[in-house]
């Protein structure tokens, strides 16, 4: 089975490296094609795979290329694992936004509406691209902002693009971690958009154990969730909020401590995987050992900001597991090309599992996986603040993907405006200005 990665020279690929040497299964992924336009981060990351598989026997065979129709040629599946306009472009959403007093985070609030504004021309482009090129390739997009790219793809590829995202597995897996109980056996009643989802009940043969986590205070404050949003929010919420809801309920916090701290997470990343490379570029020896101790300092900072603004302090070991998304992945191409049926949950669109938005609305929900695709489960609504909150953000990427398509600076700033988290169409307006002037990527917005 082939496997193409687009942004195959992208810092986190190891990890799905790491999944493929470790599945033995029949029918599994045996040759794996890197695409990147950077040719020097294609070549350091396929560096790290080759420490990977030293010493493994029939490890996937990996070739690299920057020519998109010769990358996508003969894939089974298709990762969208793309970042436009690099981490530079992350430093300055997240510095623009906050310049003007709210949040730039890469997929929530202006941030994520200036990444998705110069990213879903791209990702529509690479759609027409598999559709040509691949017709019956599946793809699996880690392109954020997840749930808008994937809604953006699926105009072009219909159900045969599938978003997935780690934060609502690791989630799942600490709450269980937390109440004793084996997360490959319980069913995580979850449902939402991309990074913002609420987890409302984990059954274990038909009982619900999330009511006794929400009424021990002292359980609730022993994980990630817990430190970041407090037991009383919780508890009011009566759901475990995915941890990016922070950004919404502590909203003036997030963006204090954003605004307060030495460099934003953009730029620490812009910083670390710089020296990453240039490292890997003059000095190759130990790729592998090099790229893990990059990683773990990586994890170790994840939303820092955040936890700092709640008194949270450092992460937990327990809480520094990867949300699993390589396995998830894994698990995704299994059930799709060996019809090994499975649950996941995914973004996908609707189809009238989540009755908080239409049909096409991608969403992120359990579904139903086999060899015809992702099949969204049906959930019960959400609570009214919780659909109040969806159908905003769900409008605000409407508005994207028709700034996209038009070319309308217009659009664009509505877009920014009706987010819940910009609150003021003159600012909605200065931010466009100022992220046009720094990214080329917006200059078809007119």
């Amino acid at each position: 089975m082939r496997l193409t990665v687009l942004g195959g020279g992208g810092f986190r690929l190891p990890l799905v490296y790491s999944a493929l040497l470790g599945d033995r299964a029949e029918g599994r992924v045996t040759d794996v094609v890197l695409h990147d336009v950077d040719a020097d981060r294609l070549t350091a990351i396929a560096r790290v795979l080759a420490d990977q598989a030293e010493g493994v026997p029939d490890a996937p065979t990996v070739s690299v290329t920057t020519d998109l129709d010769e990358a996508l040629r003969g894939a089974d599946f298709v990762f969208s694992a793309i970042r436009v306009g690099g981490l530079a472009g992350r430093a300055d959403d997240e510095r623009i936004a906050l310049a003007e007093g709210v949040l730039g985070q890469e997929t929530v609030g202006a941030g994520g509406i200036a990444y998705g504004l110069r990213t879903v021309p791209v990702a529509r482009e690479i759609a027409r691209r598999v559709a040509r090129g691949a017709p019956d390739a599946w793809v699996i997009n880690f392109t954020n902002p997840a749930g808008l790219v994937t809604e953006a793809m699926s105009r072009e590829l219909g159900d045969r693009v599938i978003g997935i995202c780690d934060s609502p597995v690791g989630l799942g897996r600490r709450v269980a971690r937390v109440l004793g109980v084996d997360p490959d056996r319980a069913w995580f009643d979850y449902a939402g958009l991309n990074h913002l989802g609420w987890l409302r009940g984990v059954r274990i043969d038909g009982r619900d154990e999330l009511p006794r986590l929400l009424g021990d205070p002292g359980l609730l404050g022993s994980f990630e969730e817990g430190k970041l949003f407090g037991a009383p929010w919780l508890q009011s919420l009566g759901a475990i909020p995915n941890e990016y809801l922070h950004y919404y309920y502590f909203n003036r916090e997030a963006v204090r401590a954003y605004r307060e701290a030495d460099q934003t997470r953009g730029a620490f990343l812009q910083e670390q995987q710089a020296r990453f490379y240039t490292r890997m570029a003059s000095s190759p020896a130990g790729a592998w050992e090099q790229w893990d101790r990059t990683r773990a300092e990586r994890e170790a900072t994840y939303m820092a900001h955040n936890r700092e603004a709640a008194g949270a302090g450092d992460r937990d070991a327990d809480d520094l597991e990867s949300g699993g998304y390589e396995q998830v992945a894994l698990a995704l191409m299994r059930a799709i090309a060996h019809h090994q049926r499975t649950s996941l949950i995914l973004n996908v669109r609707n189809r009238g599992a989540l009755d908080a938005v239409d049909g096409d609305a991608v969403v992120e929900v359990p579904c139903f996986v086999d060899a015809n695709g992702a099949h969204p489960v049906a959930v019960a609504p959400l609570p009214e603040d919780a659909t109040g909150l969806v159908r905003a953000v769900k409008a605000a990427e409407r508005e994207v993907l028709a700034a996209a398509e038009s070319g309308s600076a217009a659009r664009a700033v509505k877009a920014f405006a009706i987010h819940p988290l910009v609150d003021s169409v003159t600012v909605a307006r200065r931010l466009l200005k100022g992220y046009a002037a720094v990214h080329p990527g917006l200059a078809y917005l007119r």
